[in-house]
Formats: C-alpha cells, sequence, structure tokens
C-alpha cells in the first residue's frame, strides 16, 4: 500500500491520499478499492479500509459522507455518541466536504477522477471532494470558510493540499462546460493541450485564493489519475467500473 500525504501531522492533522495496490478487492476493483458504493463486495472494502487506518495509526469509527456532486458542508465538532451519530446521519443524507474538530475520528472520502482536497488548520481540517460541479460551486472555498470559523482562526492561516485527479491534460470537456468555467475563473482553468482541455486544479486553487488562502500554502504535486491507472482508479479510463482511492485525514 501507498500513501501519498504527509503524516507529519500539520495543525496536529495527519492525511493521506491512498493509491490501488495493498488491498485484497479483485478486478475490477483491484486491490486496495475504498469506495463501498462501486459494486466490491462488503468484506473486502471493509478489510481494504481497516488496511488504509491501520497505515495512518487512526481509529476505526470513520465519519463518510454519501457523495453526491454538491456543495453541502457538514461540520463534525463533537465525538459525544448522540451528536456523532447525527453528523454522520447528515454526512449520510448527502455532502462532499466534512470538517472535523474533533481528535480521534477519521473522515473519508472517496474518489476516481475528481479533485481530492484536504485543508489544515490549526488543530482542525476538512476533507472535500470537487468534481466539475462541485468546483464550480466553490465547494473547496465554503469548506474553508467554515474551517476557519471552526477553528477560529484566518483563512491566511489554512494550508491545502490537492490530491491525486484528472489532470488538465487528460480532461477534455464540451466546449460549453469550458466556457462557463472560464466566465467563473477566467482563462486559466484552460490548458493548451487541446481547445477543450478543463484545469479543475486552477479552478480551486482561483477559488481558494479568493477567499483568502495564500496560494504558496495550495499544494498540488499529485500526478493524473487518468494517466496513471497502475497506481490509481480512474473512472474515465476505467470506462466506469472501477474502485476508489481516498483522502483520509484525522486529529
Amino acid at each position: 500500500m501507498t500513501l501519498l500525504g504527509d503524516t507529519s501531522r500539520p495543525g496536529g492533522v495527519t492525511f493521506a491520499f491512498t493509491e490501488r495496490t495493498g488491498g485484497v478487492s479483485k478486478a475490477p476493483y483491484a486491490s486496495l478499492n475504498l469506495g463501498s458504493r462501486c459494486g466490491d463486495d462488503p468484506a473486502c472494502v471493509a478489510e481494504n479500509r481497516a488496511r488504509a487506518l491501520a497505515a495512518l495509526d487512526a481509529e476505526k469509527s470513520l465519519v463518510e459522507p454519501r457523495q453526491v456532486h454538491g456543495d453541502h458542508v457538514v461540520v463534525v465538532d463533537s465525538s459525544a455518541p448522540e451528536a456523532l451519530a447525527a453528523a454522520r446521519a447528515q454526512a449520510q443524507a448527502g455532502a462532499d466536504a466534512i470538517v472535523c474538530t474533533v481528535p480521534g475520528v477519521p473522515v473519508l472520502l472517496c474518489f476516481a477522477d475528481c479533485v481530492p482536497v484536504v485543508l489544515i488548520a490549526p488543530g482542525a481540517f476538512a476533507v472535500v471532494h470537487s468534481g466539475w460541479r462541485g468546483t464550480l460551486a466553490r465547494i473547496s472555498a465554503k469548506a474553508a470558510a467554515v474551517l476557519a470559523e471552526e477553528a477560529a482562526c484566518e483563512t491566511t492561516d489554512i494550508c491545502a493540499y490537492v490530491g491525486p485527479h484528472a489532470s488538465a491534460a487528460d480532461y477534455e470537456v464540451s466546449a460549453e462546460l469550458l466556457a462557463t468555467f472560464e466566465d467563473e475563473f477566467g482563462t486559466i482553468v484552460h490548458t493548451a493541450e487541446t481547445e477543450r482541455n478543463l484545469d479543475l486544479s486552477a479552478a480551486i486553487r482561483c477559488a481558494l485564493t479568493r477567499v483568502g488562502l495564500d496560494s504558496a500554502r495550495i499544494l498540488d504535486a499529485c500526478p493524473s489519475t487518468v494517466s496513471n491507472t497502475d497506481r490509481f482508479y480512474s473512472y474515465r479510463a476505467e470506462g466506469g467500473i472501477c474502485g476508489r482511492h481516498a483522502a483520509i485525514a484525522y486529529l
């Protein structure tokens, strides 16, 4: 199993972007599939998640949202059983970002081309799922604003880590969608690879800096999922049938 991320605990947070190797799932989900809604054997998913959490020395009581490509943010601010159960219920009702200020509660979101974003504040974090719809809705920026409020800090205190996703070179979209993104974020979202390649990461960086994050504290050094299916799952490259890698974080 390979984990991309930072285990040095910036802000007291451990986080990682997983890869697809080191698990027990069989093809087409081989092997460290962490997604529970893609058709894999639930027992395999459970074992894979146990391995990923153990690698991070994290607790097993996950908070995991039902991701709906929206912009709803759920806050986990108490580990009391009733409060944690309520937060989990809100997440399962549909959310694409979790803000957590509670020690010992790991958060997991799944991906297979969409953009994972982990936001770190002193003593708090957010994990964000940003597909093209969520990116247009500026979900990362909304999560950053909520995180700053919950952590009682400024957005300038937040660091952002962008995980593996379909990079601009591998992400061709319709002319209409590209035009919509250019209207919202400017021409920085358009790469010269083709006439219609979209850079979601550039749009996310733009949204984050507009709410006050320092561009130097937004890090994106991960390879493209589409052209690295030996390491990551790619819905686009694998015809829509594949597992899911994850972004995991906890205090």
